[in-house]
């Protein structure tokens, strides 16, 4: 039999971790790049220089991604077209049919959940389809002022220009029909959610840079729900795989559907050099 608490996970992957290496010619192409992208730099140095010693300092790079989707739902009105519980039962929100969007895309969709249609009389203007005008209190009339050299002022009647003198205008939220119509508006959310985290920040490579580099991914594991990597040489990257994959569990598994997850590990090697110039 087995053990009921074991956790939901597939077993691990094997895998063999391969680290990449940095050789003088990988070095020098970097560096070059690095050169053409600065207009003021000459690119004659990084060509003709030498390398004396290549001390290559690999930084590791663990991300975790859990593609999940969630569902809200919510009474909407509008002018109406019915499609009511007359037409069948109205569906609970995880069985409304939706199309699934491209995997790990954040997106929002509003659907209008199937026969929870119906009519209710306009709660702004009662049923009358219009409601008195604000500008002339429903007179249809209003009243200015003028001044002259022989009048401190004088009051003038003039007819409202914005009812056009009726006292009323077309009820803004029914437009006129009188009536709305109510439905259940259900607003489904896929979200990417990610973690990342790197152990060995050098203290002289600033952290923003790690950011605009992805490294080489030796490892990539995609499942359903992925299993804390085991095995690898740093145990901070297992320990820091197991902590983000039960965080994801417990925040998302309640009050979501976990689509899918990848986990993947990658390495970005920081070269220091010295180097002389011919």
């Amino acid at each position: 039999p087995e053990d009921d608490n074991s956790p939901l996970y597939p077993p691990p992957p094997a895998y063999n971790p391969q680290v990449p290496t940095v050789s003088e010619d990988v070095a020098r192409d970097a560096l070059l790049k690095f050169v053409e992208s600065k207009w003021r730099y000459s690119s004659k140095p990084a060509r003709n220089l030498t390398f004396k010693e290549l001390s290559p300092i690999t930084v590791y790079r663990y991300r975790l991604e859990t593609y999940t989707e969630s569902r809200t739902s919510t009474w909407k009105f509008e002018p109406y077209n019915v499609d009511g519980p007359e037409y069948g039962t109205p569906p609970p929100p995880w069985d409304v049919p939706v199309t699934l969007p491209d995997i790990y895309t954040d997106v929002v969709m509003k659907v209008r959940v199937p026969h929870t249609s119906f009519i209710k009389v306009c709660h702004t203007c009662h049923g009358c389809g219009r409601t008195r005008c604000v500008s002339c209190f429903g007179r249809g009339m209003v009243r200015t002022f003028s001044f002259s050299e022989s009048f401190c002022h004088l009051s003038l009647t003039c007819r409202c220009i914005s009812c056009h003198g009726r006292g009323f205008k077309t009820c803004h939220l029914c437009q006129g029909s009188q009536n709305l119509l109510h439905y259940i508006l259900l607003t489904v959310t896929w979200k990417n959610n990610i973690s990342e985290h790197i152990p060995d920040r050098q203290p002289d490579f600033p952290d923003e840079k790690f950011e605009q580099v992805t490294g080489d991914a030796f490892f990539v594991d995609e499942s359903l729900l992925v299993y804390p990597i085991q095995g690898f040489p740093e145990q901070e990257i297992c320990e820091v795989s197991r902590r983000l994959i039960a965080d994801h569990l417990n925040r998302f598994s309640s009050n979501c559907r976990i689509l899918q997850q990848v986990q993947q590990h990658n390495a970005t090697t920081q070269v220091a050099f010295q180097t002389t110039l011919l």
